[in-house]
């Protein structure tokens, strides 16, 4: 099984990032043996779909689970479609979330929880149910 996390930085103890389209750095990580690879999110300076390009990137890395800290609506379908569960409202180090995960504490999310554009600097988009 390997985990892709929205990370702030290149390691297990960089904090999570609460974007997933826009997230500066994905960390791929089997979370039996902690083993992990740093990638670079090419989607983050997209001009639009971010989202869509960050799922799609992250699906060829043989991703099976998403962790991060908020996804809009286009990431999420395009994740979903490629078959990865997605968890939202994660925070804290990847380290951290990664235990978290595994012990079971962390449960998929059955839709976006923010709308588009979210984080992306147009003021757009908005956190649900808020």
């Amino acid at each position: 099984m390997k985990v892709a996390i929205t990370s702030t930085g290149n390691d297990l103890a960089s904090e999570i990032s609460p974007h997933f389209g826009r997230c500066p750095t994905f960390l791929i990580v089997d979370p039996e043996t902690m083993k992990y690879e740093a990638v670079p999110n090419s989607a983050v300076s997209t001009a639009h779909g971010a989202g869509i390009g960050a799922a799609q990137l992250v699906a060829s890395k043989g991703a099976n689970v998403v962790l991060t800290g908020n996804v809009g609506p286009n990431a999420f379908s395009a994740l979903s479609a490629s078959g990865l569960q997605i968890v939202t409202g994660v925070s804290g180090t990847v380290e951290d979330a990664i235990l978290r995960f595994k012990s079971g504490e962390l449960g998929t999310t059955r839709g976006p929880n923010v709308d588009g554009h979210f984080g992306s600097g147009g003021g757009r988009g908005r956190r649900r149910g808020f």
